[in-house]
């Protein structure tokens, strides 16, 4: 996606402006200098906006980045944290009491950030000369990512503004209720599935399509229990216009390899290239590949502040394969004593077996999210410390699940299977029209939330589904979160379902109220 990194930076300039006052000195100002009063007026200057839409994924706090499996998979009852850094831990534990450290506060900037280079670009390209199709093509892109940005804040947030105007250093926004936020998501998604082509070529690649906006469109649309909206944003992808397009890629693991990346099952992902360390935020030079990995990674080879719980390995085990072996999905999906069935001595970290690392009895029993990890090309993970795997934000088999999901509400329950089995066929499973035939909605759904974890662990989907399926507002659902991550002892109904907001946020707009019970 050269084009797209091309340009992406060379718009922050631009971008970055209105937060500046002009000297009151009376120094000559440089004509050739990019500023607001010459920029926003070509085809390329459009091209350079919306591409810094895109470069603001590379922040650590964006969609796909650094911190973002922090509140989607560890603080889900699927992950826990094992981190020195005790506010980084509080997140997994929520418990958390420092509202403006680094991790909540870049993750709330960053994504606001977002929002506003997506409003520039909706607020300026319309006025300038240039082919109408590539116009409206822009303006669907931007659209997509301010959905995607706002679907990521109104659920770890909850109540937050919403801004469709580029900001100035003055204002000073209120919250909206939630409503206001999903139906700007709608609308945005609705828009740029109109307008967006179905699919792009060689540099293009990765750029938002018309798939990608139904699909986040069904997500939206699922989350709000909105099922019939949902079940037909997604059969855009499954039996309408974008079937040739999409669908699933024979061996599992190439959804989360750099070297398989914008395949056929990728509905979006962000796209990551190793660049130079420390090279700034938006200059050329800049770090765009992601950092991911060693805070995912075991000891030794990473920070280890993340860990999956063994429980979601014991689900991969309540079921074998057609062929009596074992679900090959666990081995993508976790790393720790038998990631190979052969146990220690042939499960490899990092290029040397589990059994010879010099593991304390304490880490020898964890369990590790394997996915997005480095270790199938690299045995020195700090070598370099970012990663070019790109970060498959939908892929086509969470499309085939949140289908089968609307339609078994819908009472459609039989014509769900299909979906399903398509998924369980892959991993080499028998289709679950054999094995389990006949369900009605509620075993149905509870099927479902199994095939869920075993197909989607370590995607930045737990979170959500838990909130979806009701478990952050029942105390008795709430316990069952409780005896597989004990974590969720300190979660406190009416409250942690939302992370608080940065106090430093809160101390500069007297509009913004923090959460209920922070």
């Amino acid at each position: 996606m050269n084009t797209l990194l091309k340009y992406c930076f060379v718009a922050t300039f631009a971008l970055s402006v209105t937060a500046c006052k002009k000297s009151l000195d009376l120094d000559i100002e440089n004509p050739n200098r990019i500023d607001e009063s010459n920029f926003w007026k070509t085809a390329k200057d459009a091209l350079a906006g919306v591409n810094a839409v895109y470069g603001n994924f590379y922040r650590n706090g964006a969609p796909g980045s650094r911190w973002q499996p922090y509140y989607f998979d560890v603080r889900s009852d699927d992950g826990y944290s094992t981190s020195p850094w005790p506010e980084l831990r509080s997140v997994s534990g929520l418990n958390i009491t420092q509202y403006s450290f680094e991790v909540n506060y870049d993750t709330w900037g960053h994504h606001w950030r977002g929002i506003y280079r997506a409003n520039q670009v909706l607020k300026n390209v319309p006025a300038i000369t240039m082919d109408a199709g590539t116009r409206d093509r822009y303006m669907g892109e931007a659209k997509f990512i301010r959905a995607l940005y706002y679907y990521n804040l109104v659920t770890i947030w909850g109540n937050i503004p919403l801004i469709l105007e580029p900001s100035n250093p003055a204002d000073k926004p209120s919250q909206v209720p939630q409503e206001q936020i999903w139906a700007q998501i709608e609308k945005d998604l609705t828009e740029a599935a109109a307008v967006l082509p179905a699919s792009y070529t060689g540099d293009e690649l990765g750029r938002a399509t018309k798939g990608a906006a139904y699909g986040l469109l069904g997500r939206a649309y699922l989350q709000q229990k909105k099922y019939q909206q949902a079940a037909d944003a997604l059969a855009w992808l499954i039996g309408g216009p974008g079937q040739p397009l999409y669908d699933l890629v024979p061996n599992y693991g190439d959804n989360f390899k750099h070297t398989t990346e914008n395949n056929k099952e990728s509905v979006f992902e962000i796209q990551f290239k190793m660049r130079p360390e420390n090279g700034g935020d938006d200059g050329p030079t800049s770090n765009v590949g992601t950092s991911r990995a060693p805070f995912f990674a075991p000891p030794g080879h990473g920070f280890s502040d993340a860990n999956m719980h063994r429980w979601v390995v014991g689900e991969f085990q309540k079921e074998n394969t057609a062929t009596n072996q074992r679900d090959p999905r666990l081995a993508v999906t976790a790393l720790y004593d038998s990631t190979d069935v052969g146990g220690p001595n042939v499960t490899m970290v990092y290029g040397a077996s589990f059994a010879s690392k010099n593991y304390g009895a304490d880490v020898r029993n964890r369990v590790w999210y394997r996915k997005y990890l480095d270790d199938y090309f690299r045995v020195n993970q700090f070598e370099v410390f970012n990663s070019p795997i790109n970060y498959r934000v939908i892929r086509f088999a969470d499309v085939l699940l949140m289908y089968a999901e609307a339609l078994n509400a819908l009472g459609r329950t039989a014509e769900a299977y299909t979906s399903v089995d398509r998924v369980r066929l892959r991993a080499g499973l028998t289709s679950l029209s054999v094995s389990r035939p006949g369900l009605t909605q509620a075993p149905f759904l509870q099927q479902l939330m199994h095939e869920r974890i075993t197909e989607l662990t370590g995607e930045s989907v737990r979170w959500n589904d838990l909130a979806r399926w009701g478990y952050f507002d029942d105390a008795s659902k709430l316990n069952e979160l409780k005896s597989r991550d004990t974590e969720f002892t300190n979660f406190e109904i009416g409250k942690s379902k939302y992370m608080p907001i940065p106090q430093s946020e809160l101390d500069i707009n007297p509009n913004l109220i923090q959460n209920p019970k922070y």
